[in-house]
């Protein structure tokens, strides 16, 4: 119906440049501190590189730091990590949105993809395993009796080779990475590049790109959890979400897809009008079960496009920030922290619990090459991957 297939509607941009016209002075009267590392206007800044630390075969790991638009963002070389991302309050306030550690140890011991590049493939592949032009695959089996995120050392676990870079777009980071033929068991050698964009308008664009060798599947997306009332301030059920999706994909209790793209109507997984992230979480549907939460694909009801369309505004109430999400992609991942458990410590020397940050992953399905009836994810030699999100901030 043409009402579900609406655009979401934009953070105000107008509360936006408001902020950002505000002087040092006037920031500093009203005990308002804007990122270190981007003045009050919100100006590019030059990207920062520092030492982040060095890996057990002696690799060295950097943190760039980006700042434009009254945005900073702050990203690994290992596993294009983003581990910081910071934006203001309705007050100018800034505090950092996504949850992350403090230090490289505990990105390469733990592994709940805090902030990550996720590749070769994002989300579940079935038992580790797909067929390609008559030959099966095998995969690691990292999350039970499947294959994970790209396997037990994806995308995420990789170091990247950086670059910054200044452009008519904004300020960013070109990251690249080849993984060789036959890595965690994918086919052909993928060559990838992923741009990180801060634009002028502080918004937050990921372009991905990949060439291949050989027919392999290909389905990259970013990790981020978010929380807008800032990372370590508690759960996230309070948090307005809209996402302009009329079905999803049911999963059985391994969280794999049954094949059928079932009708969000009267299910905890409607969110074609705002809704709060707690509002159905405890309702008695075995998909919730499955997931212990949502941890479900949502079928974007605008489909694949050429350029990013608006599938999803989120909107923090104590706080005022807003996020949008704007991309090329069928699918939007929707996790609601389901499985943090109280193990892992964040920048701010909190603890992380259950629902303490929600992932909207922009990806093409969870296990299609195993379902035919998906969007495909088979990319071939003479053919380029793309993909792009936009992540657009604000407050109301």
């Amino acid at each position: 119906m043409t009402q579900d297939r609406a655009p979401v509607a934009a953070p105000s941009a107008t509360s936006r440049r408001t902020l950002l016209a505000a002087t040092a002075g006037g920031l500093a009267a009203a005990g308002l501190a804007a990122p270190a590392a981007a003045d009050t206007a919100g100006r590019p800044r030059k990207p920062v590189r520092e030492p982040f630390g060095t890996l057990a075969d002696g690799t060295r790991v950097d943190r760039w730091t980006l700042s434009n638009g009254g945005t900073r963002l702050g990203v690994l070389s290992y596993g294009g990590i983003v581990q910081s991302l910071e934006v203001p309050d309705r007050h100018g306030r800034y505090a950092n949105v996504s949850l992350g550690f403090g230090g490289l140890g505990d990105y390469v011991a733990l592994s709940p993809y805090f902030g990550a590049l996720i590749g070769r493939y994002g989300n579940r592949i079935a038992a580790g395993r797909f067929a390609l032009d008559g030959r099966t695959y095998q995969l690691p089996l990292n999350d039970g009796d499947h294959s994970l995120h790209g396997g037990d050392k994806g995308f995420d676990k990789r170091v990247w080779d950086v670059e910054p870079f200044t452009s008519a777009a904004g300020v960013g980071l070109t990251l690249r990475y080849v993984s060789g033929d036959g890595e965690m068991g994918y086919p052909g050698a993928l060559t990838t590049r992923v741009d990180y964009t801060l634009t002028a308008e502080g918004d937050w664009r990921i372009d991905y790109a990949a060439t291949t060798s050989a027919p392999t599947v290909v389905n990259l997306t970013s990790h981020v959890y978010f929380n807008l009332a800032g990372e370590g301030s508690g759960d996230v059920y309070g948090h307005e979400l809209r996402i302009a999706a009329s079905r999803y994909t049911p999963v059985d209790a391994g969280l794999i897809p049954t094949g059928e793209l079932a009708p969000v109507a009267r299910t905890p997984f409607d969110f074609r009008r705002a809704k709060t992230i707690g509002a159905d979480l405890r309702d008695d549907h075995e998909q919730l079960l499955y997931g212990k939460g949502i941890d479900h694909n949502l079928v974007l009801d605008k489909g694949i496009t050429r350029a990013p369309e608006r599938v999803a505004t989120v909107r923090e109430p104590s706080s005022g920030r807003t996020m949008s999400i704007a991309t090329t992609e069928p699918g939007l991942q929707f996790y609601s922290g389901n499985f943090l458990d109280g193990s892992f410590t964040g920048t701010s020397g909190r603890v992380y619990r259950q629902g303490d940050g929600f992932c909207l992953e922009t990806q093409h399905f969870p296990d299609s090459p195993n379902q035919p009836s998906f969007p495909s994810t088979v990319l071939r030699p003479g053919d380029t991957y793309r993909s792009t999100t936009v992540h657009s901030f604000g407050t109301d």
